[in-house]
């Protein structure tokens, strides 16, 4: 059975995932996934036709939101859920086809007679091994005369468009949501089988993409401050303490949160792994005493260190490996997370069975001291210092700025984003956010005019943040963001960094920096216009690229 795979940059020869996927995803997982892809694509005409009848439904805008993380990168690997999500797209499908044609008879005072795209009227089959096969023939490459550059654009829209579903998925359990970011899918999604739009039409829609998660993670950043607080700059301990431990990983803090307060009280120290890391500058979730700190780095590593970790483990949202044999009995997922055979917490926030298997195994025999990171540098704690940021910056103090965050992962060429910082210049700060920081965000940078150099602005649900702090300093300089001194290093892995990446680019931001590799979906021709309208360039050597970037390089 084959597949083709190669929405995340780790994808096999960094050409396509064929076999099996790096990430470990199976062919029938793929092939489900392509599936599930093509049903949402009849939602979305469905959808998109109904918004112009006056038609919209929050639980049908939910599930496409949800539907589409779950195809994000190391979600959801087990095949049973999978075929769940095929079952309830189409009972969706239907109940909006029989929707579309009652509110249009009511309109129009006549019957619709035109032709729906095919994947309207596409109809799952009802084994395992008859959704496999159709899997195979909705997949990237069913149709092999399609012309590259179009498939290329549209699976860069399909990338995008599942990123931003990650973050209005993390919005709306916080209960935040966007009629224009809602609509969006719908439209992004029917565009997907419209025929008659071109390149110039899909890379427009791409920069509309781009736009509109500006506003989603806006909502999201509004979501999170709203429910914790703003970030404030804050410690967080690498050492353990004695005691049952619960690691908990991924990215949502509503889980953490509820966490926390179930485990209140009960002795259970609870630690954060992964992109959870930046929940400790949150003044609503720091309060609590027995969030002990940090243990751990990125995603990539989670195998060995849940092995070594003697307590149990929670995954809240993507980046979940392969567990291993050695922690299957005591790892659980939430949410939209799952593993075939991993026990999976179904009743939303109902952690007594996790909370149960930490206080049964112990936890650390004795405290272990070890040293301190701080994190919580968010737009209101940095901009809440932007003048003197600007003062140094004005006395030479501070020459130049460097962003240099993204994903991190397991393939070779990730060094670079250690050793660029380890080169950056001691008269320039370093700002970084999401897992790529695990490269170097232990290493001492040090301070400049009492600020330090390395400031961590969170997860890669907050790169609102990041664009909030480019926005507040160009201002207080007077000039575009493109003629700061600032320099974007960036990593990608998976869906999230694509629609990121485009909402700087839609932003217009030139000159920046991506890699260890260019994404295996972009053809020559749609690289070309990255570059020839963006500047958009490969990683290249720590020290060459430093230089550039220094002189100003445009």
């Amino acid at each position: 059975m084959n597949m083709f795979c190669y929405q995340c940059e780790q994808t096999s020869n960094s050409q396509a995932c064929t076999r099996v996927g790096v990430c470990g995803k199976s062919p029938e997982v793929s092939l489900l996934q392509d599936l599930l892809l093509n049903e949402l694509k009849g939602i979305g005409v469905l959808g998109q036709r109904l918004r112009e009848l006056g038609y919209a439904d929050g639980r049908t805008d939910l599930f496409v939101i949800e539907a589409l993380f779950t195809t994000v990168t190391n979600v959801d690997f087990d095949p049973q859920r999978l075929k769940g999500w095929i079952d309830s797209s189409y009972k969706i499908k239907k109940t909006l086809k029989d929707k579309f044609h009652e509110l249009y008879l009511k309109k129009n005072g006549r019957a619709f007679s035109e032709q729906l795209a095919e994947a309207v009227e596409f109809i799952p089959a009802g084994t395992m091994a008859g959704l496999l096969k159709q899997g195979a023939m909705t997949g990237i490459m069913a149709n092999p005369q399609l012309n590259p550059d179009i498939r290329s654009l549209r699976e860069l829209l399909v990338y995008g468009l599942k990123g931003m579903a990650a973050y209005a998925d993390h919005a709306g359990i916080l209960g935040e949501t966007d009629e224009v970011v809602s609509a969006f899918f719908y439209k992004a999604l029917a565009a997907l089988v419209d025929e008659s739009l071109g390149a110039a039409d899909l890379v427009d829609l791409n920069m509309e993409l781009g736009l509109v998660n500006l506003r989603c993670m806006e909502m999201l950043d509004k979501g999170n401050t709203g429910r914790f607080g703003h970030p404030v700059p804050t410690p967080v301990a690498l050492g353990v303490k004695k005691g049952p431990a619960i690691l908990i990983s991924g990215h949502d803090l509503l889980d953490l949160d509820e966490l926390l307060r179930q485990t209140e009280g009960r002795g259970v120290q609870i630690y954060t792994h992964g992109e959870m890391l930046p929940a400790h500058g949150y003044p609503g979730l720091k309060k609590f005493s027995h969030l002990a700190g940090n243990y751990g780095g990125a995603w990539q590593d989670q195998q060995k260190e849940f092995e070594r970790f003697p307590g149990a483990i929670l995954m809240t949202t993507n980046c979940i490996q392969k567990p291993k044999a050695s922690y299957m009995d005591r790892i659980f997922t939430t949410g939209l997370v799952a593993w075939p055979g991993v026990a999976h917490i179904s009743e939303r926030r109902d952690f007594s069975l996790l909370i149960a298997k930490a206080i049964e195994l112990g936890g650390f025999p004795a405290d272990e001291p070890g040293k301190t990171i701080t994190v919580g540098f968010g737009h209101q704690a940095v901009l809440g210092a932007a003048a003197q940021v600007v003062a140094a910056v004005k006395a030479g103090k501070i020459r130049h700025f460097f962003l240099v965050g993204g994903c991190d992962g397991a393939k070779s060429g990730r060094n670079y984003y250690t050793e660029f910082a380890e080169k950056v210049p001691a008269d320039c700060l370093i700002l970084t956010l999401a897992c790529g920081k695990f490269r170097f965000n232990k290493l001492d940078f040090g301070t400049i005019e009492g600020l330090p150099r390395l400031l961590d602005v969170g997860q890669c649900n907050d790169s609102y943040s990041a664009i909030r702090i480019a926005q507040a300093l160009a201002e207080a300089f007077g000039v575009g963001i493109n003629d700061l001194p600032l320099s974007l290093i960036l990593s990608w892995y998976e869906q999230k960094a694509v629609v990121v990446l485009l909402t700087l680019l839609a932003l217009g931001l030139r000159n920046i920096r991506l890699g260890p590799t260019l994404p295996a979906f972009i053809t020559p021709n749609v690289l070309k216009v990255l570059v020839e309208k963006f500047a958009i360039r490969p990683i290249g050597t720590a020290d060459e690229d430093i230089r550039l970037c220094l002189q100003g390089e445009k």
